[in-house]
C-alpha cells in the first residue's frame, strides 16, 4: 500500500491530468486549484487544453458567484480562439450575473453567428430566453423562431417558448394545448422544459399543473449545482412570480 501511494504521488502532473482533476473536483476551491496548476505548468500547453483549463477556472468563479472574475476568464478564453461560441456563451452568463443585460446580449448575438450549425439553435434559444425574461418579447420571438428553424431534438421546447413570446408581445396565438402536449412528450420537457410547461399551463389557466411544473422547476434549479442556480436565476425569479400570481388568482376564486 505504501508503494502504491508513493507511485501515485510521483505520477507526472501533466496539464491534461490536472484538467481531468479539475473537471472531477467536488468544490469550486479544488476546481480552481487544479485549473491554476494546469495553467501555470512549465511544459507545453496547447490552445485547446489551455482553453479547457480556463473554463474550469471560469466555472469555479461562477460557482463562487465571483462574476467579475468569471467574465475576465471568459475573455481570456476568447483570446485562444477555441470554441469561441462557447466562450461567448460563458461571457454572457457572467454578464447576467453582474446584471449587465446588454453585455450578455452582445455576446449571445455573436455566439449565434460564429457557432457551428450544430450549436446555433442553442445560442439562439438562449438569446431568445434572455430577451423574453427581460421584457423584449418581440425581439425574443424573432430569436426563438430562428432557434426553432435550426433546432432538432429540442425543437418542441423552442416552439413552446416562441408561442409564449408571441403572446407576451400581444399577438393572438392559439394552439397552446398542442404545443404543450408535444413538449410534455419530448425529452426536452424535463429540466428546463418544466419551466416552459408551467408557463404554458398558467396561460391555459390549468392552475394545478402550472403549480406542479413551476414548483418542480424551482426546486430542481435551486438545490443542485450553484452554477446551475446562477445560470437560471432569471427563470427562477419568473417562475416564482407566476406562482405568486397563481395563489392570488386562487384567492380571488
Amino acid at each position: 500500500m505504501t508503494r502504491l501511494r508513493s507511485a501515485t504521488s510521483l505520477e507526472p502532473q501533466t496539464p491534461e491530468l490536472l484538467l481531468r482533476k479539475a473537471s472531477l473536483a467536488r468544490t469550486p476551491v479544488t476546481r480552481a486549484k487544479y485549473a491554476k496548476r494546469g495553467l501555470s505548468h512549465r511544459g507545453t500547453l496547447d490552445r485547446t487544453t489551455r482553453t479547457m483549463l480556463l473554463r474550469q477556472l471560469y466555472l469555479s468563479h461562477m460557482e463562487g458567484r465571483r462574476f467579475g472574475e468569471a467574465l475576465t476568464v471568459a475573455e481570456q478564453m476568447l483570446e485562444g480562439a477555441v470554441m469561441p461560441d462557447v466562450a461567448r456563451q460563458d461571457a454572457a452568463r457572467a454578464c447576467l450575473g453582474l446584471g449587465d443585460r446588454d453585455g450578455a446580449l452582445y455576446h449571445l448575438r455573436i455566439a449565434s453567428r460564429v457557432s457551428p450549425p450544430a450549436r446555433r439553435a442553442f445560442h439562439l434559444w438562449t438569446l431568445g430566453s434572455v430577451l423574453f425574461l427581460t421584457g423584449h418579447h418581440r425581439e425574443a420571438a424573432g430569436a426563438l423562431a430562428r432557434a426553432a428553424r435550426w433546432g432538432t431534438t429540442d425543437k418542441p421546447l423552442y416552439r413552446a417558448q416562441l408561442v409564449l413570446a408571441r403572446r407576451a408581445a400581444g399577438e393572438a396565438v392559439g394552439g397552446l394545448a398542442a404545443v404543450r402536449e408535444r413538449l410534455e412528450e419530448a425529452p426536452c420537457g424535463q429540466g428546463y422544459g418544466q419551466f416552459v410547461l408551467g408557463a404554458l399551463a398558467f396561460e391555459q389557466r390549468d392552475d394545478d399543473e402550472a403549480e406542479r411544473y413551476l414548483a418542480a422547476f424551482v426546486q430542481r434549479a435551486t438545490t443542485g449545482r450553484v452554477a446551475l442556480e446562477v445560470a437560471l436565476a432569471a427563470e427562477v425569479a419568473h417562475a416564482r412570480r407566476l406562482l405568486r400570481r397563481l395563489r392570488a388568482r386562487r384567492r380571488r376564486g
